[in-house]
């Protein structure tokens, strides 16, 4: 949702904050807010003015017409104000239909006034601009301020001026006091545009000879604008409409939501009530609620609330798990229904998301069971099927009573089986997977014929084969005709060349994509594919993030190369033949973006996918694409499609639910929906009820889509191909009414079937916000119920419910086939297209051995994984980094004295000093002025036998020694023999005379807390041996890790023999010296960089030059 409610108190922290006016605004800053919680003495301390002033009091939970309902006290001390609450604070009440408790109050200072000195004030939000109402007369009396209050329109992209509105709104303001206002009125109206208000009432708005009171307020601020308003917002909360408590669920849903790029919706109505629902996509999670309460189940509706936008299987999860720890809280005598619903998904893999859902249901199996919940699933879309055979698995698997219904059972069926209106069908079978019918038998690699190009009732035209007329064509027509009739032509095309075209699309299409989506982009050439068109529809992407660049793609069997800009203005100079532009841009991108986009003149048409666009942008782009005759589909849209001629992004789903719904070819219906979900539905039912569709548009859910309903039944009205409308309007705005009046004024011809959605709202008893940010009535008229019957008095066809509307459709259709308007036309099968080789894998159709394999981590979930320890437990278990180590090198947890040994090993290993061979390596690379890498690098090459890397040497040659059974003695003498050192002995300077700490630091570790040493003493052994020969033989810090960690991994109980020794031949102990030794050469890179050292040259007087007699002569 766009526009939300805020608090009176958040309104007048933002007003007195930011307003920027001459006039006095007085008592700023001085509100107290009282609970249920609040501690009087320090209330009184933070606001000593509450001892000294009298008071009023009022509740602050979105309620209207407080005073009229006695929720006001007016002109009391503190503690008459204590009295007042004491009846009412923490009490049920009732306000309307809604009943709530009344727990939060705010306590102002009492402005005693005159009545002449109140005044009425509102701005309101509109398509064309901004509405400020003033009436001379405020207070609670002010009755119908629409029909009292004069009004004046900013309108988009304007400016509000001093002497318009003096002129204008205060024509009857006393004449003092005009100068006041007016600088008041001004800067209230800047703050209104400035911090994203939609609506902004004060009343009353008091004016003394002291200045300006606010008295009451009542707002609504554009919460998608929070990226830009931020900083002047501060952290606002929302709260509830009054009657509905604000619940942690709902929280922590709107926290989710917040966190992806899916959408998450969750509402509570009736925690207690026996019908919940999960349902995916805005527009059919309103279409539920409606079929719920059409069937009398309003007071069992326990919640309202939506999943869409490919939400992952984590995210996917988190939601249902939350719905369904809910609903198995309190148990109910009828038992439980869960509808697991939705329309026919654009894009998301259903199987994906139901591997949540699938999650959560067997976690709560045994609540599930015991609340006695049945489960009713209904979904379309991208491997459904395999989502479907999933779901009644787990119904099969966990005795959970669970019905799964695909594209063919009508989408709100279910809700009657599961309300007991209709018996529960028997489940067809479906197809074990999606698109088994795509792959093409006849080996040709040319786009084949096309099946069928016109309408079943249509014959082609010239002018429906371009998107837009050409003006040289226009013109050769006209050639000899008198000179009046010329020169009126010339002045025809100067004026319609700003004018909408009634014709979007044709199969000449050619777009441009905003943004680097790939897989929406083959969405679209597959569909030009199986359409037979010629060339694609795709000319070109623009990415501003790469520069210039090929992208692969196919065209039907072919692989074929579409370029992709960096900047819009290369793509557009380079493809003039492309006339619509497919914007995938971001919500804060989109209006620059589109903006942009639309000073090139050859763009006639824009569909913007992003939803949460704030609407003062959105205006912006709508005032300036009438202007120049663009036509705006979106945003929050999934785009539209003309069936044989194009599509926009991922409207119309994959290629199977292409093929299923006939989209390859067009029919004799056009419709026009807000929900891109919806429209796929739209899609399924029209291809079921009639000879398919010959063009459909979703305008999008925001409040002020780019184009509205009648822009496209206009088009259609006009379009000989287009047989009949169908219209899927919804609550909110006034837009169906022009329908209406079209009609009525026999304007519209063409049988138009209308069925707004989101009739249930006016039957809650509270306010409830929808999926979609225009979804929301904010009068009578703008309800579903209210414009259902207008269009059915219109004239319109209107259905008793959504699920009546596939029946109506047929109605209307087979009259048009009966009266001869529509032709059926023989069906010809379509050309078919090769299944993408990810998809088919992702069906299970296919396999393939994988490049790589893995076995320590995954990053693919939710969270990331160490050996199947997740990051979380990782760090709750405390294992360090020792612990993490073990993890994902020996995919085990170890033993916490082995954690702590590995952590000894790294800490005494880190460093050895800068003579070392490693260290000074990359010492002289980073004086070199090499970077990091390269230096860090240039050190660990140095690392083998005979620095550093003797740790897996000595493990190998000791444990060898130790297991043939060879004495100490036996294997020093057989190592002499051989000629052989023995990896692990000896060091430069340490001695038995002068130990090394680092060794002695180990040895007390491993010697009190390893299970057994029997290596570490055999290797002790030999080292006494050795040392009697020569002092400084010693078991040094390499040989005594190696041997201690065969020790460790022979006898902490975690690994078979045969796995450590493994390790030790795969090179696992040098990794601990090559960590630990990382650590130090990294040190001494820094420490290079901070101490400014240059180039290194090494002396000559430290270089023995030896060359050759011969050479120096």
């Amino acid at each position: 949702m766009s526009a939300k409610a805020i608090s009176e108190q958040t309104g007048k922290e933002l007003l007195y904050k930011h307003i920027c006016t001459t006039a006095a605004v007085q008592n700023r800053f001085r509100y107290a807010n009282v609970t249920a919680e609040t501690d009087w003495e320090r209330l009184v301390q933070d606001h000593p003015w509450l001892l000294t002033e009298r008071l009023v009091v009022k509740p602050d939970q979105l309620i209207k017409r407080r005073g009229k309902l006695g929720l006001v006290g007016v002109n009391l001390d503190l503690e008459g104000v204590k009295e007042w609450l004491k009846p009412r604070l923490m009490k049920d009440t009732m306000v309307g239909k809604a009943k709530g408790i009344l727990k939060n109050f705010l306590i102002e200072p009492f402005v005693a006034h005159k009545q002449e000195e109140e005044f009425y004030v509102c701005i309101y939000a509109t398509r064309e601009g901004d509405y400020m109402l003033f009436h001379h007369e405020g207070g609670v009396d002010v009755g119908d301020v629409d029909s009292k209050a004069l009004k004046l329109l900013v309108g988009v992209d304007e400016k509000i001026s001093a002497d318009t509105l003096k002129s204008q709104l205060l024509t009857h303001a006393p004449a003092e006091k005009k100068e006041m206002l007016t600088s008041f009125l001004v800067g209230l109206f800047n703050l209104y545009e400035d911090l994203y208000f939609t609506y902004l009432e004060i009343n009353p708005l008091v004016v003394t000879k002291d200045g300006v009171y606010v008295l009451d307020m009542a707002a609504k601020i554009d919460a998608t604008a929070d990226y830009l308003c931020k900083a002047k917002w501060g952290d606002v909360e929302f709260p509830p409409p009054f009657g509905r408590e604000a619940y942690p669920e709902e929280a922590y849903i709107a926290d989710l939501d917040a966190k992806s790029g899916a959408s998450l919706k969750l509402t509570l109505l009736n925690p207690r009530g026996r019908i919940w629902t999960m349902v995916a996509g805005g527009g059919a999670s309103v279409v539920y609620s409606d079929t719920i309460c059409d069937l009398g189940g309003v007071n069992e509706l326990a919640n309202y609330g939506e999943y869409s936008g490919a939400p992952s299987e984590q995210q996917t999860y988190d939601y249902a798990k939350t719905i369904l720890s809910l609903m198995t809280r309190e148990k109910h005598p009828d038992g439980k229904v869960l509808i697991i619903g939705g329309s026919i998904a654009n894009f998301t893999n259903v199987a994906a998301t139901f591997k949540g859902i699938v999650r959560a249901i067997k976690d709560y199996q045994n609540p599930l069971k015991e609340h006695e919940v049945t489960i009713f699933v209904r979904r379309g879309g991208p491997n459904y099927q395999e989502g479907l055979r999933v779901m009644g698995e787990v119904g099969k698997t966990t005795g959970i009573p669970i019905h799964v219904f695909g594209t063919e059972t009508h989408m709100t069926a279910i809700v009657g089986m599961a309300l007991g209106h209709r018996p529960i069908a028997t489940q067809p079978r479906v197809a074990a997977h999606t698109a088994n019918f795509l792959l093409n038998t006849s080996g040709g690699t040319t786009t084949p014929a096309s099946s069928r190009s016109a309408s079943f009732s249509e014959v082609k035209t010239v002018a429906e084969n371009s998107s837009a007329q050409k003006t040289c064509h226009c013109f050769h027509e006209y050639i000899f005709l008198p000179f009046l009739h010329l020169l009126f032509l010339f002045v025809l095309l100067s004026l319609t060349s700003v004018a909408k075209s009634t014709t979007l699309f044709s199969d000449h299409t050619k777009a441009i994509v905003w943004g680097m989506q790939t897989r929406a982009v083959q969405g679209m050439l597959d569909f030009d594919y199986v359409c037979s068109r010629q060339e694609p529809s795709v000319a070109a992407m623009v990415y501003p993030f790469t520069g210039d660049h090929k992208q692969k793609f196919y065209w039907g069997h072919k692989e074929i190369l579409l370029p992709v800009f960096k900047n819009m203005a290369d793509a557009m100079k380079k493809h003039p033949e492309v006339d619509v532009l497919i914007s995938f841009a971001s919500l804060r991108s989109a209006y620059d973006s589109t903006i942009e986009t639309m000073q090139y003149a050859q763009i006639r048409t824009i569909a913007i996918i992003a939803e949460g666009i704030p609407e003062a942008l959105t205006r912006k782009i709508i005032k300036m694409a009438e202007e120049k005759g663009v036509t705006i589909i979106g945003p929050a849209t999934v785009g539209g499609i003309k069936p044989g001629c194009f599509k926009i992004g991922n409207t119309g789903g994959m290629l199977d639910n292409i093929l299923a719904s006939k989209l390859y070819r067009p029919g004799s219906v056009a419709y026009v929906s807000r929900s891109g979900g919806m429209s796929n539905e739209l899609n399924n039912i029209i291809s079921r009820t009639t000879d398919g569709v010959y063009e459909g548009v979703a305008i999008g859910g925001d409040r002020y889509p780019g184009s509205v309903f009648m822009d496209h039944v206009w088009r259609y009205q006009d379009t000989p191909g287009v047989k009949m409308i169908v219209v899927l309007g919804e609550i909110g705005g006034n837009e169906e009414y022009r329908i209406c009046k079209g009609i009525k004024e026999g304007r519209i011809t063409k049988p138009v079937v209308c069925w707004c959605i989101g009739t249930c709202a006016t039957l809650f008893s509270s306010e409830v916000q929808f999926g979609h940010a225009g979804a929301c009535a904010n009068q009578e008229s703008e309800t579903a119920v209210a414009k259902n019957k207008a269009l059915e008095e219109a004239g319109a066809f209107v259905p008793k419910s959504f699920d009546e509307l596939g029946d109506v459709i047929k109605t209307v259709y087979d009259n048009l086939v009966a009266k001869g308007v529509i032709v059926p036309a023989k069906e010809l099968p379509p050309p078919t297209v090769p299944m993408d080789y990810s998809w088919a894998r992702e069906l299970g159709l296919i396999r393939k051995p994988a490049s790589f394999m893995t076995s320590i981590c995954d990053e693919r979930g939710q969270e990331l994984i160490y050996a199947g320890m997740p990051i979380t437990e990782v760090f709750k278990s405390e294992i360090g980094l020792g612990g993490t180590l073990g993890l994902l090198w020996f995919q085990r947890r170890l033993p916490r004295y082995a954690c702590q040994f590995i952590e000894m090993c790294l800490m005494v290993t880190a460093d050895h000093g800068p003579a070392v061979s490693g260290a000074h390596n990359t010492i002289v690379c980073a004086r070199a002025g090499k970077d990091l890498i390269s230096s860090l690098t240039s050190g660990l090459l140095t690392i083998g036998d005979r620095f550093g890397g003797a740790l897996d040497a000595a493990a190998k040659q000791f444990s060898k020694a130790f297991d043939s059974g060879m004495l100490p003695m036996e294997f020093v003498n057989k190592m002499k023999k051989d000629g052989k050192l023995i990896m692990g002995i000896g060091h430069r300077v340490k001695s038995i005379n002068n130990p090394d700490m680092r060794v002695q630091i180990l040895k007390d570790f491993v010697k009190q807390h390893f299970p057994a040493t029997q290596l570490l003493d055999y290797a002790l052994e030999v080292e006494k041996i050795t040392t009697s020969k020569k002092p400084n033989l010693i078991l040094n810090v390499d040989g005594f890790i190696g041997v201690a960690f065969v020790d460790l991994l022979r006898n902490c109980g975690g690994f078979t023999r045969d796995e450590a020794d493994e390790f030790v031949e795969i090179g696992a102990l040098n990794g601990i010296f090559v960590l630990g030794r990382s650590m130090g050469f990294i040190g001494h890179y820094l420490d290079q960089k901070r101490l400014k050292q240059g180039l290194y040259r090494h002396p000559w007087d430290d270089i023995s030059y030896v060359l050759p007699e011969h050479m120096t002569m």
